[in-house]
């Protein structure tokens, strides 16, 4: 492109105990006859951390350091002021963060960029996912991506798909799998790249997936290396837990067309996965709020076509009482249980959603958050939905985590209903609630979280910790949940 031609690109991708090594490197030459600029840009997975950089020009490289976001962001700006090459990370998509960095090369001069990141994959829906972002943007000579997975539990279910693979792509994708490794290799010609026989665009564009699980024998695995443990625990095969879910939803002017819509929609399909022992209710908030129901009920079949019809004329008006809904709903959830209408041996949720700032009522976030946390008290975590970009996502993240539950972004397009829908299907299957998971404080220095208010189907809690003596090889472990 621009006389810059990119000859060899590769990922190569080691994953070990679920957690990926991987490496991006990229090579290209200045085939013009004047001093090009060379840009390297890609998109990593938001969960990833870059741990190196290097680049190298006709033969020297230049090693790269790697700092906190807001110390290079601030670098970034004077080295760019000064004329000097440096490379910064931006929020690029959903899923992703952009890494770019420039430079000036002169005529027939190569150069070569090489990246490490790594992350720690998450299960969800029973299955580890790697996902990497392909986007050469130009035919490549020699493009490949590797994965090796070694998994000493053993692998299961191991599988590969990408959302620009065509018929033709996908012979060229090499997977072999023994009891503990795995092996990916995609590995595609100039002419498979193309996107048509004489065409100069690139097929390459796209997400590739890598998925699998590991062979469980125990609920649990500990595994102990250098002096450090982490310790994985995803029980199968338990019964499932009933839930209490209040929908807290925003139907300010702001949320009107096309997010009402689609909020209807996915909560109406939301109402066909509710099962007949879960209870539940909706509060809508504008500039007053209002409840559907007094308190919560049970989802019977005449309940659940009763909501039906309400959702249906969900509609919207007034501005924004973010604190009167959440309130309303927590003191819902809490009158259920007092009251025993509710289940003892049941998981409660609170998911609310809402697309701008509060402005009636109790609008000052610090004051929301710390009446939020007195409310709940630790009882039910709270899930936040931030519909669009008008929201104060990490007010909505803070007050989320420090209520046991997280946040999430909901991107206004055409797909917005079915990434509600999704959200809910990640928290629908309670298995466990108020997972403890104990080690010997004598024997341990540092530990990560290891309290979790709900352990969903298809998941893993993860905790990991540092021995005090450095040598041990061994540890006991107390795990506590109710169910």
């Amino acid at each position: 492109v621009n006389g810059i031609e990119i000859y060899s690109m590769k990922i190569d991708s080691k994953v070990t105990s679920r957690f990926a090594h991987n490496v991006i490197s990229s090579r290209a030459v200045n085939r013009g006859n004047v001093h090009k600029e060379v840009v390297f840009d890609v998109e990593l997975p938001k969960t990833a951390f870059i741990t190196n950089f290097s680049m190298t020009i006709d033969g020297v490289t230049y090693p790269g350091t790697v700092k906190e976001k807001e110390v290079a962001k601030k670098q970034y700006e004077k080295a760019v002021s000064k004329g000097q090459t440096a490379g910064l990370v931006k929020a690029s998509g959903r899923k992703t963060e952009k890494f770019t960095v420039s430079v000036n090369i002169k005529a027939a001069s190569k150069v070569s960029f090489e990246l490490t990141y790594e992350e720690l994959l998450k299960r969800q829906f029973g299955k580890y996912e790697m996902f990497i972002k392909v986007k050469p943007k130009q035919l490549v000579k020699d493009f490949e991506i590797e994965v090796n997975i070694f998994e000493p539990q053993g692998i299961t279910d191991l599988e590969v798909e990408g959302t620009f693979i065509t018929n033709d792509l996908q012979d060229t994708i090499k997977k072999t799998l023994s009891e503990k490794k795995g092996h990916i290799s995609f590995k595609p010609s100039l002419d498979q790249q193309r996107t048509c026989a004489n065409c100069s665009q690139s097929v390459l564009d796209g997400d590739f997936f890598v998925k699998y699980d590991v062979k469980r024998t125990t609920p649990d695995n500990l595994q102990i290396v250098n002096g450090y443990f982490v310790h994985f625990f995803a029980p199968t095969d338990l019964p499932k837990l009933s839930k209490n879910v209040v929908f807290v939803i925003d139907i300010s002017g702001s949320m009107s067309g096309r997010e009402i819509a689609q909020t209807r929609e996915a909560l109406l399909k939301i109402l066909d996965d509710i099962e007949e022992n879960d209870f539940f209710n909706f509060i809508l908030f504008g500039s007053e709020v209002h409840s559907w129901k007094e308190a919560l009920i049970k989802a019977t079949p005449e309940n659940l076509d009763e909501a039906r019809k309400f959702v249906r004329g969900i509609d919207t008006a007034g501005m924004t009482n973010l604190h009167g809904g959440i309130m309303r709903g927590i003191d819902m959830l809490n009158a259920a249980y007092e009251g025993n209408v509710v289940p003892k041996r049941s998981a409660s949720i609170i998911i609310m959603l809402t697309d701008g700032q509060p402005n009636v009522g109790i609008s000052n976030t610090q004051d929301i958050q710390m009446h939020v946390k007195k409310a709940i008290e630790g009882k039910y975590p709270l899930y936040n939905l931030g519909f669009g970009y008008g929201v104060d996502y990490s007010f909505l993240e803070k007050m989320a985590l420090e209520n046991k539950g997280l946040a999430r972004r909901i991107y206004p397009d055409s797909d917005a209903a079915l990434q509600l829908q999704g959200f809910y299907d990640e928290v629908s299957n309670p298995m466990l609630t108020d997972v403890e998971l104990s080690y010997p404080e004598n024997e341990i220095s540092d530990l990560t979280k290891n309290h979790f208010k709900h352990f969903y189907d298809g998941s893993e809690i993860v905790v990991a910790g540092r021995f005090v003596d450095h040598n041990q090889n061994s540890l006991t472990v107390d795990v506590r949940g109710e169910g």
